[in-house]
This record gives structure tokens, C-alpha cells and sequence, in this order.
């Protein structure tokens, strides 16, 4: 987050580049700085004549040198910007020689999706040379609730830590859908709210009460009738909660588990480095690795293993997921 407030810093300053390459695994970035460019460097009025899209599967890369090489009409600048470039993979580096000299008052931005180009070719080195290279990383699971807590400052909100991680079990680490539904709180929530599962559950629909985050506090707390009450849940409303998902997220809990058995000092705040897990739930694991000793554990991530499998139809005989998630519940649980 860091690089992208420089990098807008940066055009802000008018300090803008000939080329800037936008490519990686998370496109919520890719997408923000494109268009902010494509907002901010050229007026309204200079817009219709020096500002073209295009489009990696529509166009080979000649077009786009072509277009990058016109002079800017009554404007100081044209801005180019390819957005899916990554559809020209194979052709991408025929960009090397106009990056090498690209034309100054020209911006080409190349929105390069879901992969990188490969850092050790030509076209890649000629453009970090004379451009920019920003590459936009999948975040992982624990770095998502800080993320959100960056988004929604500026604009006057805060979450609360459950809520942060009903968002990312529920919507993964895709950026772009949790933005789209922070964007839809604060829409109907006002200024100075601090967000709750209840706000969520109200104005997003994903149950409180009945979800995978609750799932793993019941099953660390031994806490049978709600672990089977969630599961029944699950088991009724199959598409909204996967097996698939429910049994990744326990193996991630469980492999913590083991992790945190291993450990020599128990204080919250090494648990939580250490497991990445927020500060707010340390107590959770604490009491979780207290209710499953270390040989239970162990059998559990093997149990976990099993049914992942089986969760993916082999060897399960056509048992619907609800009947397997059962089944595993009750292995854990004795």
C-alpha cells in the first residue's frame, strides 16, 4: 500500500513516467491506479483527443506502439492505457524496443493481470529503466483485516476484528469484493460508525452466528451444541458454505494449533507474531490448544487430510457434504 501511495504522490508531484507496467497476482491495485491516472493527468477538455483505451485481446502490440508514438493534440501529454495486457503475453516482448526509447509526452500504462512478466527479459528491464514496474501482491489472509482498517480510516469508520475476519472468510483475500461491500456500509452506515458482524449480517448477508469463523471457536471450546448447531446450518445452505472452504479453514486452525504446542513462551503477544493471527483472538487459540492436547491435534490434521479428500468426492460414496461434515465433527469432538 505503501508503493501505491508513492506512486500517486508521485503524478500528483508531476513527476509523471513515459511507461508504468501494472502487473501481479492482486488486480484491486492495478485497477485503482489505472484509474486514477486515466482521472488525473489529462483535463476533461484534453481528454477527448489525447486519452485512448484499448483492449490486450483486441489489438497486437504494433497498434499499441503505433498509438504511443502519435504527439499529444493541443495538450502536453496523451495518455495510452492497455488495460488486460497480459492478453498479449506472447507478443509482450516486441515492447522492448519502444520501451527503450519511449516517446516523452506519451504515458503508456500496461495493465498487466493476474501474473508478471518475467523479470529477467528485456522488455521487463527496459521498462523498470525507463518507467515504472509496480507489482501488485495477493495479500495473505492475516495482512486482509489490517488492510481494511487502512481503507476505512480515511473515510471516517473503523471494524471491529470479528467483523474484519466474517469479511475475509467469508470473501477471501479479493480485494476487490470486499472493497465493493465496505463501499456499500458506508453508503447506509454513517460517518463515525465502527462496523459489527451485526452491520454485516444486516446489510451484506452473511450470518453472524451460523459461519466458519464461529465454527472453529465452538469446536476450540468443546463447545458441542453450537459446533452441531452451525453444521446443520452448513448442511442446509450447501452452496453459501462449501465443505471445501470449511475444511481448509480448520486445517489452517488446527496446523496453528500444533504450531502454538511447539511453542516454549505462551505469551499473547509471541502467539499472535508468530501464528499471525490478530491479537484479539490469541485467547481463542490459547484455550483451544488447552481443550486439544498435542497428540489430538496431530490426529486431528490427519482426520482434516482425510475428509479434504473426501470433501472432493473420492472415496466418499456419494455422502451428501452435509452428512460428511457431521461425520467429521463428531471425530474431532471425541
Amino acid at each position: 500500500m505503501d508503493d501505491v501511495k508513492q506512486l500517486v504522490t508521485d503524478i500528483k508531484n508531476g513527476n509523471i513516467k513515459p511507461i508504468y507496467l501494472l502487473m501481479g497476482e492482486e488486480p484491486y491495485y492495478i485497477d485503482k491506479i489505472s484509474e486514477f491516472i486515466e482521472e488525473t493527468i489529462l483535463t476533461e477538455e484534453e481528454r477527448g483527443f489525447n486519452q485512448m483505451i484499448l483492449y490486450g485481446r483486441d489489438v497486437a502490440v504494433e497498434d499499441i506502439v503505433s498509438n504511443a508514438k502519435r504527439f499529444p493534440m493541443m495538450a502536453e501529454r496523451q495518455v495510452v492505457i492497455v488495460k488486460e495486457a497480459q492478453d498479449l503475453s506472447r507478443t509482450f516482448d516486441k515492447l522492448d524496443e519502444y520501451a527503450k526509447n519511449p516517446q516523452p509526452s506519451t504515458v503508456l500504462v500496461l495493465c498487466y493481470k493476474y501474473k508478471t512478466v518475467d523479470k529477467r527479459k528485456a522488455v521487463y528491464k527496459a521498462i523498470k529503466k525507463s518507467g515504472v514496474v509496480f507489482e501488485s501482491k495477493k495479500l495473505y489472509d492475516n495482512q486482509v483485516p489490517d488492510w481494511i482498517k487502512r481503507v476505512l480510516s480515511p473515510k471516517g469508520y473503523t471494524i471491529t476484528p470479528k467483523a474484519s475476519q466474517l469479511l475475509v472468510e467469508f470473501l477471501g483475500t479479493d480485494l476487490g469484493k470486499i472493497n465493493n461491500e465496505l463501499e456499500k456500509l458506508q453508503i447506509v452506515l454513517p460517518q463515525n460508525t465502527q462496523i459489527t458482524p451485526e452491520h454485516i449480517e444486516e446489510n451484506i448477508g452473511i450470518s453472524k452466528d451460523y459461519n466458519n469463523f464461529e465454527l472453529r471457536k465452538a469446536i476450540g471450546a468443546r463447545d458441542s451444541v453450537k459446533a452441531f448447531k452451525i453444521v446443520q446450518y452448513f448442511a442446509d445452505n450447501p452452496k453459501d458454505n462449501p465443505m471445501v472452504v470449511t475444511v481448509a479453514l480448520l486445517f489452517n486452525f488446527f496446523s496453528q494449533l500444533l504450531q502454538l504446542h511447539g511453542m516454549k513462551d505462551r505469551n499473547p503477544r509471541s502467539v499472535s507474531s508468530a501464528l499471525r493471527v490478530n491479537p484479539y483472538f490469541v485467547n481463542e487459540y490459547l484455550d483451544a490448544a488447552r481443550n486439544f492436547p498435542m497428540r489430538k491435534v496431530s490426529q486431528v490434521v490427519a482426520l482434516l487430510r482425510e475428509f479434504d479428500v473426501k470433501s472432493k468426492g473420492v472415496n466418499s460414496n456419494a455422502v451428501p457434504q452435509g452428512d460428511l461434515l457431521k461425520e467429521l465433527l463428531v471425530k474431532i469432538l471425541n
